[in-house]
C-alpha cells in the first residue's frame, strides 16, 4: 500500500492515509479507459438530428411536366433528391449512441484511472475543503495554497460553498463521489479528495 499525507486548507500536514492496493494500485489498461471514455462521450449525445427524406417534404405533388416529348429525363415530382429543395438521402435520423458498458467493467476502468493519478502523484488528500462564503476568490486562495493549477475535486456530502466557488473556473471540477467517472478523472492534472471521498470510494470499489 502506498501512503499519502492528509493536508488541511493551508497544505500543513493533518496526518497520512494508505492507499490500498485494490483501488490505487491495479494492473492500468488503456484500452478499458478508452472505451469507457468513448461510452461517456457518445452518452453525451442526443441523437435527435433528423433530415427530411422525399416523403417528408412537402409539395411536389403534382408532375412537373409531361412524360414524354420534351428531351428531359422523366420527373414525377419536383421533391426528387435530385432537386434542390427536394428530400435527403441518406440522412440522419434520429438514434441512440449509447455503447453497453457492464458494471464490473465500470469498476475496473475507474480504479485504473485512480491508478494512474497515484502513479503520477497527482493525488492531493484534504482534510476539509469547506469555504467560509461561495465566493470563487476564497476557493482560489485554497487552491493556490493547496499547489492547485487544474484539478478535479471530489466531495462525500454538503459543500455547497465549495461547489458555487468553483463552478466558474474552467480548469476546475467539483463532483460528489457518486459522479466520479473516468473521463473526468483522466481530463484534469490532479486528483483532490476529501477524507470521507476517499473512504466512499475505498468502500465501493474496494470490493
Amino acid at each position: 500500500m502506498a501512503t499519502i499525507e492528509i493536508f488541511d486548507r493551508e497544505r500543513n500536514t493533518a496526518g497520512s492515509v494508505e492507499l490500498p492496493d485494490n483501488v490505487f494500485g491495479v494492473e492500468v489498461k488503456p484500452h478499458l479507459l478508452h472505451h469507457v471514455v468513448i461510452a461517456q462521450l457518445a452518452a453525451r449525445r442526443a441523437g435527435t438530428h433528423q433530415t427530411k427524406t422525399r416523403r417528408d417534404v412537402s409539395g411536389g405533388g403534382k408532375k412537373p411536366f409531361r412524360q414524354k416529348g420534351t428531351g428531359r429525363a422523366r420527373m414525377g415530382t419536383t421533391r426528387s433528391p435530385l432537386i434542390p429543395g427536394g428530400g435527403t438521402v441518406f440522412g440522419p435520423h434520429p438514434r441512440s449512441y449509447e455503447i453497453k458498458v457492464n458494471r464490473k467493467e465500470m469498476k475496473a476502468a475507474l480504479r485504473g484511472a485512480l491508478t494512474s493519478r497515484a502513479k503520477e502523484n497527482q493525488i492531493v488528500l484534504v482534510d476539509d475543503l469547506s469555504l467560509p462564503a461561495p465566493k470563487t476568490k476564497e476557493f482560489l486562495k485554497v487552491a493556490s495554497a493547496l499547489g492547485l493549477t487544474s484539478a478535479l475535486i471530489v466531495i462525500e456530502g454538503g459543500a455547497e460553498n465549495l461547489i458555487l466557488g468553483s463552478r466558474n473556473l474552467r480548469k476546475f471540477k467539483t463532483l460528489p463521489v457518486a459522479g466520479l467517472n473516468v473521463y473526468d478523472i483522466l481530463s484534469y492534472d490532479q486528483l483532490v479528495l476529501t477524507r470521507t471521498a476517499l473512504d466512499k470510494i475505498n468502500e465501493v470499489l474496494g470490493k
